[in-house]
């Protein structure tokens, strides 16, 4: 395979995890007893965190454009988001590396990772996890009643997806309903209740999720077919493209979907308009990545999986300028 894992060079600091950012905070400047913890909850690897955070984001634009109510509530939601989205993504990776610690070891992007490196006891991993957790719920416990109800559920499929690769060829959906469930919790936090519309944009995250982490996915299709380890990246193997792109249809209709049922009743012309600018944009940013992709090249993956940061961020613009109209 060509451009093979990316793997720590001979100055890199000691435990480095080898698909880690170049340079990163925690290999730099973190204290260095708290670099193997800090790596399993891949703050040295930041975009996992983006791509959690930009759903709970995009469930409070929209349900600010729904009832045309900006108050400074919300934007401790924002910040709340922020903090949980963090400490969630860490708790959530930890949870994972310790299931997949015998898989990881097998897998030569992962096997540097604390657990098989021995960098982090089994032991010490769940008890960094449980604090992670908590330090969340206690964020989560100063939203109102149904988003705190919404936060505690999201723990299911947060459970299930690590376990999900061994029992279908689609891990990426369950990834998908974990990584997007802010988009329902932010909703329900700004209006206290449920509404098709966030539930649309939670189905559009889900098609994202498919798209961008069947890239990622690519990177490790040896591997897995060796230790049986599946993913929709070695189901559609040379289909891949063709997939792809009905992901970004469906990420891009169901998204227009959402914003047409927030906006509409109450909103104006060029809300709706301005709105509906978001998934149109978001499309032309993922057929971008669509052209540019070569699943034999994991240095391409890579780079396009760490840019979908910017294709989540994309409709959040148009949403912002649209709750100003």
């Amino acid at each position: 395979m060509q451009g093979g894992t990316p793997k720590p060079d001979a100055a890199a600091p000691a435990g480095q995890v080898s698909d880690a950012v170049t340079g990163n905070w925690v290999d730099t400047t973190a204290p260095a007893w708290t670099r193997p913890y800090l790596r399993l909850s891949r703050a040295d690897r930041p975009i996992g965190t983006w791509l959690l955070l930009i759903p709970c984001w995009w469930g409070l634009a929209l349900a600010m454009l729904w009832d045309r109510n900006i108050r400074w509530e919300d934007a401790w939601i924002a910040l709340g988001c922020a903090a949980g989205a963090w400490l969630m993504r860490g708790a959530g990776c930890t949870w994972n590396d310790i299931t997949d610690r015998n898989f990881d070891g097998m897998v030569e992007r992962t096997r540097s990772r604390p657990i098989p490196s021995g960098q982090v006891t089994v032991k010490g991993a769940a008890a960094w996890m449980i604090l992670q957790a908590l330090i969340a719920f206690a964020i989560l416990l100063t939203f109102n009643t149904s988003a705190i109800l919404m936060g505690v559920a999201s723990l299911l499929p947060v459970a299930i997806y690590p376990f999900a690769k061994r029992f279908t060829w689609w891990p990426q959906v369950f990834l998908g309903l974990a990584f997007n469930w802010g988009a329902l919790l932010a909703w329900v936090a700004h209006t206290g209740s449920l509404h098709w519309a966030p539930v649309m944009l939670y189905l559009a995250g889900i098609a994202w999720t498919l798209f961008y982490d069947t890239i990622y996915a690519h990177q490790d299709t040896e591997d897995d077919a060796l230790i049986g380890v599946k993913s929709t990246a070695r189901l559609f193997a040379a289909q891949t493209p063709m997939w792809m792109r009905r992901f970004l249809v469906a990420t891009v209709s169901l998204m227009a979907l959402a914003v047409i049922l927030a906006v509409q009743p109450g909103g104006s012309i060029l809300a709706l308009v301005l709105a509906l600018a978001a998934p149109w944009a978001m499309g032309w940013h993922l057929t971008w990545q669509l052209k540019a992709l070569d699943t034999e090249n994991n240095g391409t993956l890579i780079k396009l999986f760490r840019l979908n940061r910017d294709t989540g961020l994309i409709p959040l613009i148009f949403f912002v300028i649209a709750l100003f109209v």
